[in-house]
């Protein structure tokens, strides 16, 4: 299997912002009244969930209080601290090369995409990506196995729906015998339907997506619904002829 696309961190891959979190993080809990000491380790902070980390900073299970520290730093990140970062020195080189070897490049973050794509650019690297991922404010996506099954999600649905622009463009012609009076005799089955969409498109179209409740028995032309992803359902125009 080719590997065509390739989903890319941004904190600690891209960029080191140790700074901006750092000086947030402090921020946020000095507004609550629980200053942290100069000597405290933060490091652990950069990467997983933030109101997850406030609380264990503050020791606390409230989450309305988390919620109260993670706005308090969204005061200081939204204006300043997003930009005390600084990209690690081969990533611009790096992305270049792999745009150039035909990847595709997701940004896949657990910050949220408004905070992401503002840095990406800044720093002047979401030309190199084809789209940007990250969580919601409100605390979707930030663990990264729903942002991954998000993204898959998406990228698929993208398709799906380029897939049924260019079906809406296509037909396939297949023949009947016929009979007097114009009675046909068979039928044109979704298997027959699926290989002239290979023969005849160079298109595979699966037959078990092709949403046909009975086998076409009528000379004409049919819109055969075809279900390509959960929320798209594309049309692929069947044209029924006399043999």
């Amino acid at each position: 299997m080719t590997i065509k696309n390739i989903l890319i961190d941004l904190d600690g891959t891209l960029t080191d912002p140790k700074a901006g979190i750092h000086r947030s993080i402090r921020y946020a809990l000095e507004k609550l009244g629980h200053p942290l000491a100069d000597g405290v380790d933060l490091d652990w902070t950069i990467g997983p969930p933030l109101k997850a980390s406030l609380a264990k900073l503050l020791n606390t299970q409230d989450d309305d209080f988390a919620e109260q520290a993670l706005l308090a730093y969204r005061e200081r990140f939204s204006v300043t601290g997003l930009f005390e970062n600084e990209v690690y020195a081969t990533v611009v080189e790096t992305l270049q090369q792999l745009q150039v070897q035909g990847y595709q490049l997701f940004l896949a973050t657990a910050k949220p995409t408004i905070f992401a794509k503002q840095i990406l650019v800044h720093f002047q690297l979401d030309q190199y990506f084809t789209e940007m991922y990250g969580s919601e404010l409100t605390g979707e996506r930030t663990h990264k196995a729903d942002l991954i099954a998000y993204i898959l999600e998406q990228e698929n649905l993208d398709a799906a729906k380029a897939f049924a622009e260019e079906l809406s463009t296509k037909e396939v012609i297949l023949t009947l015998k016929v009979g007097e009076g114009g009675r046909t005799f068979g039928s044109v089955s979704s298997k027959e339907i699926s290989e002239a969409a290979k023969k005849q498109l160079n298109l595979d179209i699966d037959k078990k997506k092709l949403q046909m409740e009975n086998p076409i028995r009528n000379l004409g032309v049919t819109n055969v619904p075809v279900r390509l992803h959960p929320k798209v359902t594309g049309s692929l125009k069947v044209w029924v002829k006399e043999a």
